[in-house]
């Protein structure tokens, strides 16, 4: 059983530089064979910093990465065999935003039938992940991120994900989307001010 705390912090360095994976920490705990870990992933993470290689958490999840800014060097110019199609982004963009989601609400969201082999891509990517079943009739089957989506897209969580002001000073929103997010705004201030009469 590890208890020094050097020994830790070695014990979680050599477990996560060997895992195939993410870990979580009550994985590490199992393999490492500790009752608990404390302040250990944070410490061990504060090491890495600013260094070639750093330890992240991702959703709960711990491992170690390149440094974001030395990504340039091991980056190589290679064919992607498959491209997410726009209908693909706007799907996982849904299930990001919305999760979980059923099939027949991100329909709904989009006002355009999926083809089933959208969420097939997703799934293959890794990126979406079955999330139970809704219950409702016919029990449809809900979709949610995973962490692979998080380490992915740098995200450490789904609070990371940009919001409308964000998403505007980026120039991601297209005019039909910020006309139709203003026209909402005005039937809502519309329906507070016929409330506000109303008492």
């Amino acid at each position: 059983m590890i208890e020094e705390p050097d020994n830790l912090l070695r014990a979680l360095e050599a477990a996560l530089f060997a895992a195939e994976g993410p870990m979580s920490p009550a994985e590490l705990m199992t393999v490492i064979g500790a009752d608990g870990l404390g302040d250990a992933l944070p410490r061990l993470a504060a090491s890495y910093a600013g260094r070639g290689i750093e330890l992240v958490e991702r959703g709960g999840r711990w491992h170690f990465q390149t440094a974001a800014d030395l990504a340039h060097i091991l980056r190589r110019t290679r064919e992607e065999p498959r491209k997410l199609s726009r209908a693909g982004i706007e799907t996982l963009a849904i299930i990001a935003y919305h999760e979980p989601v059923s099939r027949a609400e991100i329909e709904a969201i989009r006002g355009v039938q999926i083809s089933k082999g959208t969420l097939d891509v997703l799934l293959e990517a890794g990126w979406i992940r079955p999330a139970g079943r809704r219950e409702a009739p016919g029990r449809p089957l809900l979709y949610a991120t995973t962490s692979a989506f998080l380490t992915h897209f740098g995200l450490g969580s789904r609070r990371d994900l940009p919001g409308i002001a964000d998403l505007k000073a980026a120039g991601l929103l297209d005019p039909v989307d910020l006309a139709f997010e203003q026209l909402q705004m005005e039937q809502g201030g519309g329906e507070e001010e016929a409330a506000d009469a109303e008492d």
